[in-house]
């Protein structure tokens, strides 16, 4: 299962350069609430990855879009894709109940209010917060709701990144910048939302699976068991319930015969915090990719996801860097001593992790 888990995250063998944009689609998304690790993340999926990559198909060419998606974090998506995960992120509804408004200090009218004020501001150039700040204000008339925004790192703005009404543009010096996705990419046509909600929940499933029906509420987020459990069905034939190590899953069932054809291949990779592989990884054979002793050092406090060193898809390690002039170092200390050629594939890892960052690699190994 982890074989065959590591092929599907890029993480066996890596693309090619102009598969960049087809590596981001099939593992969902990646995760950017740092964009450091986001990079870093492709880097280890993608061969060759130039350092500018990311950035240049973000603002320049567009063809990467950063808005809040799945669990209401930030993550890159292909803008190819787009208009299939706003569908399936309109259907989220968890934002209009009681618990939500209270916390946010909404009515619903207020919040209806608040979000139509957003996509009203937008209507014209990139915006930065404080821009949007007062444009709010001005357009309903409350310096408190004009204050949300400004209050908020980005709580009260994701209802209109769910419906698709505002996504991320290139910031402005240290200021980060907002803008409408109907005005930052090309027309699409509108999707069915509880058809687009069915297509990724099998794309997920493909991505990661087998996984558990815990697995995947965890990742969506924002809905019930017993809807996770609804949605899991009305994929029908597509998916198949497994057994992993004696817990219940779903496979998707055009991959049963790769999930066990895959055998390990001695791969090893450097993955960032929030790696894509990592996240929710603990709720599917936890024993397996981590022992219990040591979940503490990677699933941290706070919800913090430290950086890891992957072993044929286990977790063996940590690993940090600090980059300072023209010298990258990369600290790595792994969980029981490894063999010498672990050690030196890790090494040649963090070699290219050095250049693609743009210096001089200075590798620590802590016992």
């Amino acid at each position: 299962v982890l074989a065959w888990r590591m092929q599907r995250q890029h993480l066996a063998r890596r693309a090619s350069r102009d598969q960049m944009l087809d590596v981001v689609g099939d593992i969902c998304g990646l995760h950017a609430q740092l964009m450091s690790s986001a990079e870093i993340a492709l880097w280890a999926r993608v061969d060759g990855l130039a350092p500018e990559a990311v950035q240049r198909a973000l603002w320049e060419e567009r063809t990467l879009l950063k808005t809040w998606a799945v669990r209401g974090t930030l993550h890159l998506l292909p803008s190819s894709e787009y208009p299939l995960w706003q569908a399936a992120l309109s259907t989220y509804r968890h934002y209009t109940k009681g618990v939500w408004l209270r916390h946010a200090g909404f009515t619903p009218e207020g919040l209806e209010q608040f979000v139509q004020a957003v996509h009203d501001a937008l209507e014209g150039p990139p915006l930065t917060r404080e821009e949007l700040a007062v444009a709010v204000a001005e357009l309903t008339g409350s310096a408190e709701l004009g204050d949300k925004v400004r209050g908020s790192w980005g709580s009260v703005l994701k209802p209109a990144a769910f419906r698709g009404l505002l996504c991320f543009a290139p910031g402005e010096g240290n200021s980060v910048r907002f803008t409408r996705p109907d005005r930052w990419l090309s027309p699409w046509e509108s999707l069915d939302p509880q058809e687009a909600r069915r297509t990724v929940f099998l794309r997920y499933i493909a991505a990661k699976g087998p996984l558990t029906e815990d697995a995947i509420q965890h990742w969506w987020a924002g809905i019930t068991a017993a809807q996770t459990r609804k949605l899991i069905h009305s994929l029908g034939e597509a998916v198949l319930p497994v057994s992993i190590e004696g817990s219940p899953a779903w496979a998707a069932a055009d991959q049963l015969a790769g999930v066990k054809a895959a055998s390990p291949a001695g791969v090893v990779r450097l993955v960032p915090a929030f790696d894509q592989y990592i996240l929710g990884a603990e709720r599917v054979l936890p024993d397996l990719l981590l022992p219990a002793p040591l979940r503490s050092r990677v699933y941290r406090p706070q919800a913090w996801i430290s950086p890891v060193l992957l072993v044929d898809g286990r977790m063996v390690g940590v690993w940090k860097h600090v980059r300072k002039g023209k010298t990258v170092t990369v600290g790595i200390e792994p969980f029981s001593p490894l063999p010498p050629a672990i050690r030196d594939a890790a090494a040649a890892e963090a070699e290219d992790l050095a250049r693609f960052l743009g210096g001089r690699l200075q590798l620590n190994w802590t016992a």
